[in-house]
């Protein structure tokens, strides 16, 4: 997403920082800035990290300068320990500011994890990114505010992706590593998958009576139950 230039200024952030002394817009003025809403517990986030340190080493001496802004999904994750150890374990060298009361996340008025801000060098939105893939995009926009900056910068071509799923034109997309459950899915998170099982005879005829009861009495049938009932079976769910 393209934000026409010069209309949308950038909030002021940051109170606790890592891997960096505090850093603020106004500080950063005549730079690009990426800003990248991500939350360790996050799949999604997690995935699009390896690109998010890459522009970090490519382009850190180019003019760009990368914030991370770790606003937690879940309590435990507003813990500056666990973010410090989640940062060292994958490996982030890049400024990251903790944003536990999501006053960061609030001033942007952001919604999703992740999300990508790119502001130019007057600290401008140029563009704007939810969830994961664009990568291509978001790195040639990088590239364009950096030229604005010094049109003669020598920059590099634009990184391959990093998984099979990332390029261009894909279609089938690997699972991300969640569990959702429910037997409509195929699966309830076990190796043996969706199982049935026999009811005892005197529930199974209770049951069916209660079912007749229903269709005779004018009221709902339950979607997809009947004849699971007459077999004397319940999915497990």
């Amino acid at each position: 997403m393209r934000v026409e230039k010069g209309k949308v200024r950038a909030p002021e952030i940051g109170r606790v920082w890592l891997n960096s002394t505090p850093l603020s817009f106004r500080q950063l003025s005549g730079r690009a800035v990426l800003v990248d809403f991500w939350d360790y517990t996050c799949v999604n986030c997690i995935r699009t990290l390896p690109y998010v340190q890459t522009w970090h080493e490519r382009y850190k001496d180019k003019g760009l300068t990368v914030i991370g802004v770790h606003t937690p999904e879940f309590t435990f994750a507003q813990y500056e320990s666990n973010v410090e150890r989640a940062i060292r374990e994958f490996g982030l060298t890049y400024p990251i500011v903790i944003d536990s009361n999501r006053e960061i996340w609030k001033a942007f008025a952001n919604r999703y994890w992740p999300t990508k801000y790119l502001l130019d060098k007057d600290g401008y939105l140029r563009f704007g990114h939810f969830g994961e893939g664009g990568y291509g995009e978001c790195e040639q926009v990088i590239q364009e505010l950096l030229r604005e900056i010094d049109p003669n910068v020598a920059l590099p071509t634009l990184m391959e992706p990093v998984r099979e799923e990332d390029h261009v034109g894909a279609v089938c997309y690997r699972a991300s590593g969640e569990i959702y459950l429910g037997n409509r899915r195929g699966r309830i998170g076990n190796d043996g998958g969706l199982k049935k099982i026999r009811l005892p005879t005197m529930f199974s005829r209770r049951r069916r009576k209660k079912t007749s009861s229903m269709r005779t009495g004018g009221g709902l049938q339950p979607p997809n139950t009947s004849r699971q009932w007459k077999q004397g079976r319940i999915l497990c769910d």
